[in-house]
């Protein structure tokens, strides 16, 4: 006699629930099952009752899902919101950028110690070719562009609505993909930059506040962050 397992296993091979699968997009993703970036089709399925094969009555819908291209597992298309690796180094490229350009708007660019420490951070986050011309121009741009010139307070205006809202666009993105320590390097390279010639300004750590809020830090978090980095020698 067949067992039970058997004779289940003959029945779906003569009748059973079939998918049909149609391709409704394609791209690029970090796939959770391989581990790196990989091709992806977006998928969406119609269920039918099949008969030796033959797909004979309507079941209902299925997916929308996403599969991978060299694994074929299928995965929900919330995997999607995962950043490729590409652009993860990308977005973390930007958040260092766009935080040292904050630390020396609040007043920096006229110590060569801390345009040094600047350049030597922005390059060790993979922007080789970044000089010290090419940060303080940019600040000035920055700082025209938003009414900062001479003779502002940089303690009141350093991390004006402009800056803040740039921020928070560049780092919230990035905050979910980052662990804690992640998270805190991109602050701590930030108070690098403001300890590089002496304590903090108000105007430094206003923007490093802000900084930590982006990064999705409590304020109790990040003052101590800060606080710490302060009594390390550098």
């Amino acid at each position: 006699m067949r067992s039970a397992k058997g004779q289940r296993a003959i029945r779906l091979r003569i009748y059973g629930i079939r998918t049909v699968w149609d391709t409704v997009g394609d791209g690029e993703f970090f796939c959770p099952g391989c581990g790196g970036d990989r091709n992806y089709r977006r998928l969406t399925g119609r269920r039918r009752f099949a008969v030796l094969g033959v797909p004979l009555l309507r079941r209902g819908s299925a997916g929308p899902v996403v599969e991978c291209a060299v694994c074929r597992d299928h995965f929900p298309t919330d995997a999607l919101d995962h950043p490729t690796t590409t652009r993860f180094s990308a977005m973390l490229r930007e958040a260092v950028h766009t935080v040292t350009l904050g630390v020396l708007a609040a007043g920096g660019t006229g110590s060569r110690t801390v345009l040094d420490t600047a350049v030597a951070i922005v390059r060790d986050a993979g922007l080789e070719d970044c000089t010290q011309e090419q940060l303080s121009i940019i600040v000035e741009v920055l700082a025209a562009d938003t009414g900062h010139g001479p003779g502002s307070d940089p303690a009141a205006e350093a991390c004006g609505a402009t800056l803040a809202i740039e921020l928070h666009e560049v780092l919230k993105p990035l905050a979910p993909h980052l662990a804690a320590a992640g998270r805190e390097s991109v602050l701590l390279q930030g108070a690098r930059i403001a300890l590089a010639d002496g304590p903090y300004s108000p105007a430094e750590r206003e923007v490093l506040a802000t900084v930590g809020s982006a990064l999705s830090l409590c304020a109790e978090d990040t003052n101590r962050l800060l606080a710490a980095a302060a009594r390390t020698p550098s």
